[in-house]
């Protein structure tokens, strides 16, 4: 297999894997609490990431630098964790597939680690489109109330965007290794949610085979090996195509819930699901362009000052 196709495949593998999370994170908070779900996927997150860490050769030493942001992004992907877990408990994993998203075209807003200009007209726009569509998706057969789950799941997109802001504030122009700064946050959510779940560990230790498989996936798959196998893919391909490929989670997440999980989309919903797709890839293609434009506009700015000289 061509390496592009081979990049391309595992970017797919990770929006899938993403996309599929939901039904895994519903089915698992069937079985057992919130809290005690989260500290499972914690916990055997860390294990998995301490074993990596201890099995590379030639690793170079923690910085104080990783330790400090992995430790601070461990509270903030705690509280997304939180606010999607519940979310996804009270909703359909399609719903909570598609809500989160919103995070796409939220990041950009919340993102200030360049000196960007203000985003076109045409991104509130897109925005706009996704906010429709939320309307729509939680409407059920007509006009209604937001539901708690779908609540919980705008909430976990505004965290989110927050939380990719962030990463991208505390690792810009700092040298930070990937794998220690995702031990680092899953040390940080296994702390968290440690005292929340003592209580009910006895019924995690009792628990199904179902359970503990929808756990491990949700550890290793959905947290260990996307975000290892994102780093590896992103570096191998553009950064818009790597967007692209990954900005097909909710099609997943909608695909599964539906095929696996027995789920159902009403016709508000689906044209809902539809203005959600085309609302984010909208956005994303404005945003990008309007990133590469404010870049070019800057470097040529920079070419163009007049060279200080000395008196």
């Amino acid at each position: 297999m061509p390496a592009e196709r081979r990049t391309d495949a595992v970017l797919f593998l990770i929006a899938l894997v993403w996309g599929s999370s939901y039904l895994a994170a519903k089915t698992a908070t069937g079985a057992l609490p919130v809290t005690t779900v989260l500290f499972a996927r914690y916990a055997l997150s860390a294990l998995a990431c301490a074993v990596l860490v201890a099995a590379r050769r030639g690793a170079r030493r923690w910085t104080r630098a990783e330790v400090g942001a992995g430790s601070l992004l461990g509270v903030t992907q705690a509280a997304v964790l939180v606010l999607e877990t519940y979310g996804v408990a009270h909703t359909s994993a399609a719903n909570a597939g598609l809500i989160i998203s919103l995070t796409i075209v939220l990041t950009p807003l919340l993102d200030r680690t360049a000196r960007r200009r203000r985003p076109p007209w045409t991104f509130f726009a897109a925005a706009g489109l996704c906010v429709l569509a939320v309307g729509l998706l939680t409407s059920g057969t007509g006009p209604r109330a937001l539901r708690l789950g779908d609540a919980l799941m705008l909430a976990a997109a505004v965290v989110r965007a927050g939380h990719v802001a962030l990463v991208g504030r505390l690792t810009a122009r700092r040298p930070m290794d990937p794998l220690h700064l995702t031990t680092a946050q899953t040390a940080v959510g296994s702390a968290l949610f440690l005292a929340p779940a003592l209580t009910h560990l006895p019924d995690l230790a009792r628990s199904s085979a179902a359970a503990w498989s929808q756990l491990i996936y949700l550890a290793l798959f959905c947290s260990v090996f996307a975000f290892l196998a994102q780093t590896w893919a992103v570096q191998r391909t553009s950064a818009s195509r790597a967007s692209l490929l990954l900005g097909t989670e909710p099609i997943w997440a909608v695909a599964v819930g539906i095929s696996l999980g027995g789920e159902r989309l009403t016709v508000w919903a689906f044209v809902g699901a539809v203005l959600m797709v085309a609302g984010t890839y909208w956005g994303q293609a404005v945003e990008r362009a309007h990133r590469t434009t404010a870049t070019t506009a800057d470097e040529d700015g920079a070419r163009s000052a007049p060279t200080p000289t000395g008196v």
